[in-house]
């Protein structure tokens, strides 16, 4: 387990085969800098590794809906971690189904209970384990998080994409995931104002992105494959939020949407994801290129 995330000296740890994402989701505390999404590599109904250390204070079970057109758990759980970092902070977690109690502790890689298909998810959404930092006089509703502060250093330097090209690794009817060319250094590399960056997005779909800066960012366009995509809005330390600009990205002809994450040690990928399930028609090995239409 690596530490990817901090709040108030609470430390949170991704998979070192996992990945992780602040900002690629539409709920609101992923546009304000207090979520993060840890994707481990198992599967719906697999063991979920603890992302943090601590002490079960409190398990909610929730009701959601039911799947957008595939099955999902009726019902997600809310558990709630007291800190042994700090005390004075809670962890609010969500997607797991938890074979813990009240009052047992729990160390970063420990199970924690199984990975859940949400009916909160989209069909393409990979498991993963929602985490935020919460203050103990509210610690359940959905805005309210502590703000978060990335771990991980980015390399100084680092390739700038002339076109999105390389081959499909994997092909499912909700998405295919394709090995790009080139030095992808943790995620898909862009520019701001000539600075490097990661991207960390559902794009365009949810209309608003994350990137992951080297050093503090500033408010600027932010380019890829050289040409823009969107506009800086908001920044907290090494991190910032753009508005997405009319930007289409397409394959073989037909509009998709890219799903982009951090990946600590692992090559990144990039998830390309239909209008609808299997109607891309991809074929593993198959050369494509991701089409980007500013």
């Amino acid at each position: 387990m690596l530490p990817v995330a901090i709040s108030d000296n609470v430390r949170i740890y991704c998979p070192e085969n996992g990945r992780f994402s602040f900002f690629n989701s539409p709920y609101p505390a992923h546009l304000s800098f207090s979520a993060i999404d840890i994707y481990p590599s198992g599967r719906f109904g697999c063991a979920a590794p603890s992302p943090v250390s601590g002490v079960i204070a409190g398990i909610r079970r929730v009701e959601c809906p039911s799947g957008r057109g595939f099955e999902s758990s009726t019902h997600d759980y809310v558990i709630i971690v007291r800190s042994s970092e700090n005390p004075e902070r809670l962890i609010k977690i969500l997607h797991v189904d938890p074979i813990v109690n009240v009052g047992d502790k729990i160390e970063p890689g420990e199970d924690l209970g199984w990975l859940i298909r949400s009916g909160f998810f989209d069909f393409w959404t990979d498991p993963h384990i929602h985490v935020e930092v919460r203050k103990p006089s509210d610690p359940i509703r959905a805005r309210g998080g502590l703000q978060l502060e990335r771990l991980m250093d980015l390399p100084d330097h680092g390739d700038s994409q002339d076109d999105l090209k390389g081959l499909i690794v994997k092909c499912k009817p909700e998405y295919s995931l394709i090995d790009i060319y080139g030095d992808l250094r943790f995620g898909l590399h862009v520019e701001v104002d000539g600075q490097l960056g990661i991207l960390d997005a559902g794009i365009p779909h949810y209309g608003r992105f994350g990137i992951h800066m080297i050093s503090q960012p500033i408010k600027g366009e932010v380019m890829l494959c050289g040409k823009k995509i969107g506009t800086v809005m908001s920044t907290h330390m090494d991190m910032c939020i753009a508005e997405c600009s009319n930007v289409k990205f397409s394959v073989k002809g037909r509009n998709v949407g890219l799903s982009l994450y951090m990946y600590p040690l692992l090559k990144p990928l990039i998830k390309i994801v239909p209008k609808k399930p299997g109607i891309l028609n991809l074929k593993e090995s198959q050369e494509v290129t991701i089409n980007i239409e500013p």
